[in-house]
């Protein structure tokens, strides 16, 4: 099944269907990772998934999911730039 094909699906349910479902599953991402963020486990990974399929129903999530893929592309620039001026050993 491809990726089109599942989005397709997903947009033939009714929308009460989709915003329960939506709000489920990333209500419950978010929570897991808030709680492997003490744990040892991929906390932030599994927040960002929890927003982004939030974003698929919710404005307010889909924004802030623009602005965590932002502060991301910053973070790894800001870390490229910090590997690429040590001195090499």
């Amino acid at each position: 099944m491809t990726r089109e094909s599942l989005i397709a699906q997903w947009r033939r349910l009714p929308h009460p269907v989709r915003w329960v479902g939506a709000a489920a599953v990333g209500g419950t991402l978010i929570l897991v990772g808030v709680v492997l963020l003490v744990l040892p486990g991929p906390g932030l990974v599994l927040i960002a998934l929890g927003v982004a399929v939030l974003a698929t129903e919710f404005a307010w999530a889909e924004a802030t999911l623009h602005r965590m893929k932002r502060a991301g592309t910053a973070a790894v620039a800001g870390a490229k730039r910090v590997v690429s001026r040590r001195p090499a050993s």
